[in-house]
């Protein structure tokens, strides 16, 4: 079985909805999110360029870092974002089995 669709059945466990949400941005905010994940998009081609042309391995190992610091950092904003709008709305509605599912997100984060 696909670890993945084990993981998306764990969700939708606790919380049944979730493959339906969808969380309305402000267009900056989805600009923002947009040009983060651009950025990203560029050092992993930059890393591809790296490896077709035969770097030398640390060098490419440091640019592998700042991709995963750079993803990690655009999970933080997301997380935070997450947490100051629609957890805190649900709460505040009573809706506390989201609480359940952001303990699943951390848990899957923190793998």
């Amino acid at each position: 079985m696909d670890i993945r669709n084990n993981d998306t059945e764990e969700l939708n466990k606790a919380c049944p909805a979730c493959s339906h949400k969808m969380k309305e941005r402000t267009e900056k905010e989805r600009r923002d999110m947009l040009n983060r994940l651009s950025r990203i998009e560029g050092q992993v081609r930059g890393i591809r360029r790296m490896v077709e042309n035969d770097v030398y391995c640390p060098d490419i190992l440091i640019q592998v870092s700042a991709v995963n610091a750079a993803l990690n950092s655009f999970n933080k904003v997301l997380l935070a974002e997450h947490i100051r709008t629609c957890v805190a709305e649900d709460i505040r509605e009573g809706k506390d089995d989201l609480v359940d599912e952001l303990v699943l997100v951390l848990q899957k984060l923190m793998k």
